[in-house]
């Protein structure tokens, strides 16, 4: 009976260990050997044999295992867990698995080559932190719904070709949770290019939106707990992110991963799938993973990798540092001209400061790397050089997002106030950041930016500018307009359906010039509606 009892209790442990603690079930992970162990030791607390001993007439009791087993199960686990980890997993043994988990590092020609050309209503001006803003203004604005739920994490995503950041509403405790079995109502959309556009989504075709399975949930509602409960015990789960289809039907997007090198070396395999409402689970390998799904690489684990490949260049013993290189300031999700997703960073000489040897973009779905080497300002010297030109409004600088603006690697980056609400805009030259424009409105940036770059000569890559176009026409019709101080004109001309636009700082001729002169112009050869110039004559002036 004694021993049933023993049983019984070691079973209970082993289902409270699995249901709350969700040990993963396989080699390298560290919640196999450790619920081991809590089992064993109990098996040697409930298998002692108490032995009176008299000492001066003073008894004492002493505890003696009644099996040696139970202490050679543990011995076995403590080699499992600290021997055997140094031995499959410390770098020193293997520097070049290390190295080269990350795969293939392709070299690319220019960087500008990979970006798309933008146009300045698709750029990204809501960065996670705003986003955070004016999705709490939304639950703010329906008290009743903002006292059972909190926001999640906001996620960027791409949905029917925009870009937006995206975040589930979350149960805000245990007593909210127990009153909304059913699961929270909706999720939060925020365009990224767009600070007006929020809108709190609730209805999907008709049918009310669910979010039953969720990090705050409780029980078998709890969504690590509920994949735990479908199948997923035995793999590595992490980098729970929320997006929705293009349909707009919400998914937790769930990156599984194994380990590679004994105890360590996370690499990614593929995703799980799971409807926030139904629970239903999908399983998928990095091939097959629906077009909508963005991010299948973890950030955390791209950045581990990357500087694990810059660091064993010269293997592990390399104590001068020759040849090291690291990323900057951490991954940012960008898209290339293919419409993928990357994820974006510089690589810097460890010790340097300012400078980058290249950038990296890594692709989130298939983990494809290519480096162009090319040397650049780093995301915190074009955020000091950003500050620095309005550094009287003590602003402080969003993380740059990198954008091809005329040819040109540009970062682009939004000047916050304290109460972090947009104040201003600035664009950056990533391979010279001093050349630095700043504006009030995205197309004043765009202005202040290419005549920062057409002044520079030479100290931009004559290679990546913009081929300029020359074009002699007559004006139609021509207006002025003040913005913050400054005076901007606009004017169109015959054969071209653009608006022009120039300030005179680029030439004195523009205030004095009427309908119907003949002027001669340049320009970028780029993609925008509204065409800002580089240069202006009035050919018409000194011949009425």
């Amino acid at each position: 009976m004694k021993k049933l009892s023993v049983l019984v209790i070691i079973f209970s442990a082993a289902l409270v260990i699995l249901y709350v603690g969700m040990p993963v079930l396989d080699y390298g992970f560290w919640g196999l050997p450790f619920a081991l162990a809590v089992l064993t030791t109990i098996w040697i607390a409930f298998n002692m044999t108490v032995i009176p001993q008299y000492n001066a007439g003073v008894q004492t009791f002493q505890l003696k295992p009644n099996s040696k087993v139970p202490t050679v199960i543990l011995g076995i686990l403590l080699i499992y867990s600290i021997v055997l980890p140094m031995i499959t997993s410390w770098p020193l043994l293997h520097t070049s698995e290390y190295r080269n988990l990350i795969g293939t590092v392709e070299m690319g020609e220019n960087l500008s080559t990979h970006m798309a050309p933008i146009s300045m209503e698709k750029v990204r001006v809501v960065d996670q932190s705003l986003a955070n803003i004016l999705g709490d203004k939304v639950l703010g604005a329906q008290p009743a719904l903002g006292s059972q739920v909190r926001l999640g994490t906001f996620n960027i995503q791409k949905v029917k070709n925009d870009l937006y950041w995206v975040a589930p509403l979350l149960h805000s405790g245990f007593f909210m949770w127990n009153q909304n079995k059913e699961g929270t109502n909706g999720y939060v959309m925020v365009n990224a290019s767009n600070e007006r556009d929020v809108k709190l989504v609730q209805e999907v075709n008709g049918k009310k939106i669910r979010i039953k399975y969720q990090s705050e949930a409780y029980f078998n509602d709890y969504l690590e707990r509920h994949l735990y409960l479908s199948g997923f015990y035995n793999v590595g789960l992490t980098d729970y992110s929320f997006e929705i289809n293009d349909d707009g039907v919400p998914y937790w997007v769930v990156t599984k991963y194994k380990k590679t090198i004994g105890f360590y070396g996370e690499n990614a395999v593929g995703v799980v799938l799971v409807n926030t409402e139904t629970g239903k689970c999908e399983e998928y390998g990095i091939e097959n993973t629906p077009a909508w799904v963005d991010r299948i690489q973890p950030d955390y684990l791209i950045e581990k990798q990357l500087n694990d490949w810059g660091t064993y260049v010269k293997g592990y013993w390399n104590f001068s540092n020759e040849s090291k290189l690291q990323i900057t300031q951490g991954l940012t999700l960008v898209y290339g001209e293919d419409n993928k997703s990357y994820w974006y960073t510089g690589l810097t000489s460890v010790g340097a400061d300012e400078a980058t040897v290249g950038f990296v973009l890594v692709d989130t779905r298939t983990k494809k790397t290519v480096w162009y080497r090319q040397s650049g300002a780093t995301e915190a010297a074009a955020q000091k050089s950003a500050r620095g030109k309005v550094q009287e409004k003590r602003f402080s600088a969003s993380q740059p997002v990198p954008y091809n603006i005329n040819n040109i690697p540009t970062y682009v980056m939004t000047l916050k106030d304290d109460g972090g609400l947009v104040k201003m805009f600035a664009m950056v030259a990533i391979e010279d950041y001093t050349i630095v424009g700043v504006g009030n409105t995205l197309t004043e940036t765009l202005m202040s930016y290419k005549n920062a770059f057409n002044m520079a000569g030479n100290k931009v890559n004559p290679k990546s500018i913009t081929k300029k176009q020359i074009l002699k026409s007559v004006v139609l019709r021509i207006n002025s307009d003040i913005k913050n101080g400054n005076s901007f004109y606009y004017f169109t001309v015959e054969g071209k359906p653009n608006i022009f636009i120039g300030s005179s700082q680029i030439s004195n001729e523009l205030p004095v010039t009427l309908k119907g002169d003949s002027i001669a112009i340049s320009f970028d050869d780029d993609t925008q509606g509204l065409i800002d110039i580089s240069s202006f004559k009035n050919q018409s002036i000194g011949k009425r």
